[in-house]
């Protein structure tokens, strides 16, 4: 994918935008925080940390502390492009970020979300 402006902007500007879609949807702000922390592997304080820190989207999955084993269970169309197609590592881990909240924002259940 061409287009790495994403890599550059900061998590913390990123985050209130899956908040407000997910909240505009009637779903609450805590299942935003479980989805993520279910992605890269950070506790609540990690994640608020990140968000404080001003860290790019780069630097956010290159600090996080575990990409979940089960991530490649992640599939279907973000953006018109299927997320288990995407070449470049850094930009399939933002797509997935964008599959999951996107599926809180749908009502899906958490269970299904978070592929257990």
């Amino acid at each position: 994918m061409a287009n790495t402006r994403i890599f550059q902007m900061t998590f913390g500007s990123i985050y209130p935008m899956y908040i407000q879609k997910v909240e505009r949807k009637g779903h609450p702000k805590e299942n935003v925080d479980k989805v993520i922390c279910w992605l890269t592997g950070y506790d609540q304080d990690g994640l608020k940390a990140q968000i404080d820190s001003e860290s790019t989207m780069t630097e956010f999955f290159e600090q996080a502390p575990h990409i979940n084993d089960n991530v490649s269970l992640i599939t279907g169309v973000i953006c018109g492009v299927r997320v288990e197609d995407i070449d470049d590592p850094l930009m399939q881990k933002i797509r997935y970020m964008d599959k999951l909240v996107d599926e809180v924002a749908k009502g899906k259940s958490m269970d299904k979300i978070l592929r257990k």
